[in-house]
């Protein structure tokens, strides 16, 4: 990583104030340093409506009169020889209105564990990365034609120790990645790790931005972390949250006895449901914090990209609010022109210094253009969940077969947009979390078999459907209960013979995504997609076709409802030989063992607008593929 710097110049400062310092973190915070041969640590904070600030810590009894630093177009600054690594120190801010009260560094490296919250003077350098290969074989060009199946994870609770505490950032870099890498995933998205106070806010209400959480150890057991996914191919995504940060007293909120990081205007500056504080995105100073930070994460921690949370609250100044509460811009609409040009910028430097990265916008909203280039007049992430999909899928399958009759078009709807946006489907942790119930739990059915085949279907259905895909931890073996933060996932369910079946079924399905094209190569190209005409709807079968690159078509046929249709034709273009490549029923899998072999010779019989067809048996609650034998011409 580049060398952290000492004292900020005036072009520095420039920049700073100008919003296009994307490296403030190497001269704001504290850095350890040698001034006239004497080693000790550089402190720099921006802090311009403060009437004074000082330096307080465990260095001096946490009074800071005799550490008082001086002011510099706003930013103030303190050399203090003889500090060491590992100091605890606040800042001590003395307001305009002679209040006092300490806070912590925003630009921290390291912060205490909770209930602490002094940060802590943290060297980042001199961690030896081995990830080199991983490096130099990313791509700038090809992301979006390479499978990416995404595990999330909340560390906190993915495994306890015995005791109830957390694994630490190394243990779970011996056990979480090997798990990951056996199970077919590409990709690990963590949920948040920048500090915060409160473990029940899943790390989404933060207090120290460029502080890795302490919970699961150190900065450079982080990296140990990362670095072990990248030599074990796997790509890691943080969850990033510039929407709104938490009220806390020695957070951000306030920081200099005014709105600093906040909007001024008390009507934008709350988010009244979250309890949290928004940040005025038309100030150039947090610009370049945020800009910053995003860097910073892959700058220091050669993290691959960023799911960036909320960002329908960014778009929009009404997101949270009564009707008689809206406001409006300057233009007499709803949208947050400055939440948006924010976006549009924070894209556009990203992508500017990292083209291979990947930067996911978790956005429930209709706003166009969320992954069309800013140079085109959209935000510039190059995906977005599509939570639509999610919602509609699952209200879906919690409905029993009566109910779902003549529904189809709640899956299907989601075909036939697959290409308004390059979108990743979710079944993230939101889903999962009480009182939500678990994939499982959603599952409708007569009794655990049903339930299971329907969570068979919807993960093929899911592996089929145009788009990347994400699945939070735990649904890859049944959990049944819902997410419970503060505990481990329930392993134990491992025990019973049907989660076994069905976490094998998991990693069965998605080492078969990975090794064909078909289902990834295309995604977001019309041409990589046939959708299959069938007249009765009532029958609860969705059929469709992937298609990759290469003469390497699948087709696809999901039952959601329980019945066994046999001798049900399908339409194909090519005469040949059909082979059964993967099917949800098979016994291995817990399924009852409807299987199609040996191949299915196609047939000169019309059926679904194709010229030929097959005559196949479609298994309950199941989703059979098949693939045309090549060697057949």
């Amino acid at each position: 990583m580049t060398t952290m710097t000492s004292s900020p110049g005036s072009d520095a400062l420039y920049l700073l104030h100008e919003g296009t310092q994307y490296q403030s973190y190497r001269f704001l915070g504290s850095h350890l340093e040698e001034k006239d041969a004497v080693k000790g640590v550089h402190f720099a904070v921006w802090a311009p409506n403060a009437k004074q600030v000082n330096v307080s810590g465990s260095f001096n009894g946490w009074d800071g009169r005799n550490h008082g630093m001086t002011v510099s177009d706003g930013v103030w600054t303190l050399f203090i020889p003889e500090l060491k690594e590992g100091t605890l120190y606040k800042y001590e801010i003395i307001t305009s209105e002679d209040d006092c009260y300490l806070k912590s560094d925003p630009y921290a490296f390291s912060s205490e564990l909770r209930p602490g919250t002094a940060s802590i003077v943290t060297s980042l350098e001199g961690y030896d990365w081995q990830d080199g290969a991983w490096l130099a074989g990313k791509t700038s060009h090809q992301f979006l034609q390479q499978p990416l199946l995404v595990y999330e994870v909340h560390l906190g609770s993915w495994k306890r120790k015995e005791d109830g505490g957390f694994y630490s950032y190394g243990e779970l870099a011996d056990e979480l990645v090997d798990y990951v890498v056996a199970h077919g995933f590409t990709h690990i998205e963590l949920m948040p790790l920048m500090e915060h106070p409160l473990d029940k806010s899943w790390g989404y209400q933060i207090t120290g931005y460029y502080s890795v959480t302490s919970r699961f150890g150190t900065p450079q057991e982080f990296m140990y972390l990362v670095d072990r996914c990248h030599q074990k191919g796997i790509g890691v995504i943080m969850d990033w949250v510039p929407a709104h940060f938490c009220k806390d007293g020695h957070g951000l909120a306030r920081f200099d006895g005014k709105p600093l990081y906040e909007y001024a205007d008390s009507r934008k500056a709350e988010h009244p449901t979250w309890g949290t504080y928004i940040f005025d995105y038309g100030k150039p100073e947090v610009h370049s914090f945020l800009i910053s930070n995003a860097l910073f994460w892959m700058d220091v921690y050669h993290i691959d990209g960023l799911r960036v949370d909320a960002v329908y609250s960014m778009l929009t100044l009404n997101f949270d609010r009564s009707e008689g509460d809206c406001i409006t811009n300057n233009e007499g609409g709803e949208e947050n022109l400055e939440g948006i040009a924010f976006l549009q910028k924070l894209n556009a430097v990203i992508f500017a210094r990292y083209p291979n990265a990947l930067m996911m916008a978790e956005d429930s909203s209709s706003y166009p253009g969320v992954t069309k280039p800013v140079e085109q007049g959209g935000l510039g992430f190059n995906y977005k969940w599509n939570l639509s999909f999610t919602w509609n899928t699952l209200d879906y399958m919690k409905k029993n077969q009566e109910q779902r009759s003549g529904l189809e078009p709640q899956l299907t709807r989601s075909l036939q947009q697959a290409w308004d946006e390059n979108y990743i489907l979710p079944y993230a942790h939101d889903e999962m979390a009480n009182p939500d119930k678990s994939l499982l739990g959603k599952m409708s059915g007569s009794d655990s078999w049903q339930r299971f085949a329907n969570l068979r279907v919807l993960y093929a259905y899911l592996i089929g459907h145009p788009g990347k895909k994400l699945l939070f931890m735990g649904s890859e073996f049944g959990q049944e209960q819902d997410w419970d933060s503060e505990a481990a996932l329930t392993w134990d369910v491992l025990q019973d013979c049907e989660h076994q079946q069905f976490q094998h079924y998991v990693k069965s399905l998605n080492h078969f995504y990975i090794s064909e094209k078909a289902l990834w190569e295309r995604d977001y190209a019309p041409e990589g997609f046939e959708g299959i005409d069938f007249e009765d709807t009532a029958d609860g079968l969705v059929l469709f076709g992937r298609k990759g690159e290469e003469k390497e078509d699948l087709l696809m046929v999901c039952n959601f409802k329980p019945e066994t249709h046999e001798g049900y034709r399908i339409g194909v273009k090519e005469l040949g030989q059909y082979q059964e490549v993967f099917n949800s029923d098979r016994p291995e899998f817990g399924g009852s063992g409807v299987m199609n072999e040996p191949a299915q010779t196609a047939e000169e019989w019309s059926c679904q607008n194709q010229p030929y067809s097959i005559q196949v048996t479609i298994p309950p609650l199941a989703a059979v593929i098949f693939k045309k034998n090549q060697r057949e011409g």
